[in-house]
């Protein structure tokens, strides 16, 4: 063997021993898992929207008016802002709203919430949140849920005129009308 070739298989085998070319270092998991919840208005339909959100966990701590400010921004969940994608036009408290892809935020109260679309995607947390880009949004009640609910969650229940986008966590739970 030629001395180019004998210096390139020895790389090749160094290479392939190295613990940075035969392992990778993958992070734990997250503590906040990323989730996503699809609508669709029949089995086997097109969706109609998605929801991709950060699942925090109570771990035994008071959620809302603690970890969650009442009458604060929050942006649903943790990690990146929640954001939804409507796959077709929608109408959300008598606004319409164009298909397209929207940050959802919440100003949480003890007896309702205000809810916002928001055209600044691609963001972390509620920081740099600009009401000025808001869509849309609507104030719902606040229901006390029937059990604890451990994790942040958010999943869509079909209604009369289109869907209501469910969010609950702790005791709490509020239901957002979104008419098709």
């Amino acid at each position: 063997m030629n001395k180019l070739m004998t210096i390139a298989l020895l790389l090749a085998v160094a290479l392939a021993y190295s613990p940075e070319a035969s392992a990778q270092d993958f992070s734990g998991l997250d503590k906040s898992p990323l989730d996503v919840a699809y609508y669709r208005a029949s089995r086997g339909s097109a969706p109609a929207m998605r929801v991709l959100y950060s699942r925090p966990q109570m771990n035994g701590r008071k959620v809302f008016g603690n970890l969650v400010a009442y009458d604060k921004v929050w942006r649903l969940g943790a990690n990146e802002s929640t954001e939804i994608q409507f796959f077709e036009d929608v109408t959300i408290n008598g606004t319409e709203v164009a298909a397209g892809r929207y940050t959802v935020y919440a100003t949480p109260g003890e007896k309702e919430w205000e809810v916002s679309f928001n055209t600044d995607v691609d963001t972390w947390g509620a920081y740099a949140y600009n009401a000025e880009k808001n869509v849309a949004s609507i104030t719902v009640p606040a229901e006390t849920a029937e059990k604890a609910i451990e994790a942040f969650s958010i999943t869509f229940e079909k209604a009369e005129d289109g869907a209501h986008m469910v969010m609950g966590w702790e005791n709490t739970v509020v239901r957002v009308p979104i008419g098709f």
